[in-house]
This record gives structure tokens, C-alpha cells and sequence, in this order.
């Protein structure tokens, strides 16, 4: 029982201390004691050294002798691999979503695109990110293929901001290329589908890179990026 009550503390740390460095509130570089941690979260050092092993794992921190356990610095090519990634999974399980969604299904995007313009208005960016993240899997879950579903949760958890986040004047933008999907899986055409999310994706990539080095990029899943 006190094993499952420590996994169960861990997941939550893991997720808060995900939050955390997807919004920017732990910069990228800050130094991560265990103790520190276990006072901010109210436990024991165990749940947070568990969870620093599972977003060691991930990429997103980093352990060095003698310095002890810090976030991650910037690294654009896991980022630039992490999206193409994200292109090839995400894309394929929306796409492969079109026909197996139903009306209520996109009733409910439609309401959760709303629900996110309305907490961007209110300043609720906490909101915002979470109303997103359940706009993406609501189509991704609806592919039919769980292992499909799992690998996209893994490049999500592993792509290292929350772009909505960290640039708030990018909602707007997403909120229409959300309506686009949606209206491309009305129409039933897969492949339609798909260019609304590869637009959607692309845009999100670029404008992310672009707040990081200031330089506009070349979208990396073309196949004649270098």
C-alpha cells in the first residue's frame, strides 16, 4: 500500500514539475534539490526522486557529477526532432481519426475550442494548455490503435514547451487552426485532414524557435529542409 501511495505521489510530481518547465516557471538550467522539491510539494525525498528519474528519462532533466540534478538547457535539435516526430505520429492518428469520429466527437472539439478562446480571454493560461492538450487527444484517441496513442502522449510529454504557454499571442492563431481541423474532418477527407494539422503543428514549431533564437526557420519535415 505505502508502494502505490509513493507511485501515486511520483506521477503527480512528475506532471506538476512538467508544467513547471513547459511554462517557463523553472527556467531552463535551474539547478533541482531533492529537498527543496520535497518541501514544495509536501512529502518525502523518495516520490521526488522518483519522479526526477522519470523526467531524467524524458530528456528534461539532466544529472552531472557533483552539480547535482538541473532542468534541461535549450536543445533545438531534440526539439526539431521531437516535432517531425510529432508530425509523423500526431498527423497519422488524426488522419487515421477521420472516419471514426463521431458527430458528438466533433460537437465536443468545437465546445473545446470555444472553452480555449474564452480562458485566453480570461488569462487563464493554465487552462488554456490543459483545453488544448485535450483538443489533440481527443482525435488522436479516436485512431483506433493504442500503441499509436501511446507514442504521441510520449512526444508531447517529451516535447519541452508548452508553446501556448510561453507565447500567449500564438492562441489566437491556434484556436483558427483547430477550427480548421475540424472542418477538414467534417468534410471526411483524411488528406485534408492532414494539412490542417501539418499547418497546425508547423506553425506551432516555427513560431516556438522563432521566440527562442529570434530567427525565422525552414520547417524541418520538409523534404528538402536540410
Amino acid at each position: 500500500m505505502e508502494d502505490e501511495t509513493i507511485k501515486t505521489k511520483s506521477a503527480q510530481i512528475t506532471q506538476q514539475l512538467r508544467d513547471l518547465i513547459s511554462t517557463g516557471e523553472l527556467p531552463r538550467g535551474s539547478s533541482l534539490r531533492q529537498d527543496k522539491l520535497a518541501e514544495l510539494f509536501n512529502t518525502s525525498i523518495t516520490p521526488v526522486r522518483e519522479a526526477l528519474r522519470s523526467l531524467q528519462a524524458e530528456g528534461l532533466i539532466v544529472g552531472e557529477p557533483h552539480r547535482g540534478v538541473r532542468v534541461a538547457s535549450v536543445d533545438l535539435e531534440h526539439l526539431k526532432s521531437t516535432y517531425v516526430m510529432r508530425r509523423l505520429v500526431e498527423g497519422y492518428a488524426i488522419q487515421r481519426s477521420t472516419h471514426r469520429l463521431t458527430i458528438l466527437d466533433l460537437q465536443k472539439a468545437t465546445d473545446l475550442n470555444r472553452q480555449m478562446e474564452a480562458a485566453y480571454a480570461a488569462g487563464n493560461s493554465l487552462d488554456v494548455g490543459t483545453i488544448n492538450r485535450d483538443f489533440h487527444f481527443l482525435f488522436i484517441e479516436r485512431c483506433g490503435l493504442a500503441g499509436v496513442t501511446h507514442e504521441a502522449e510520449n512526444l508531447w510529454y517529451s516535447y519541452p514547451w508548452d508553446i501556448l504557454r510561453v507565447v500567449s499571442t500564438r492562441v489566437p492563431h491556434s484556436v483558427g487552426e483547430h477550427d480548421a481541423i475540424i472542418n477538414a474532418a467534417r468534410s471526411g477527407d483524411p488528406e485534408e485532414v492532414g494539412r490542417a494539422v501539418g499547418t497546425h503543428l508547423s506553425n506551432s514549431y516555427r513560431t516556438l524557435v522563432k521566440h527562442l533564437t529570434g530567427d525565422d526557420v525552414i520547417d524541418p519535415f520538409d523534404l528538402n529542409a536540410v
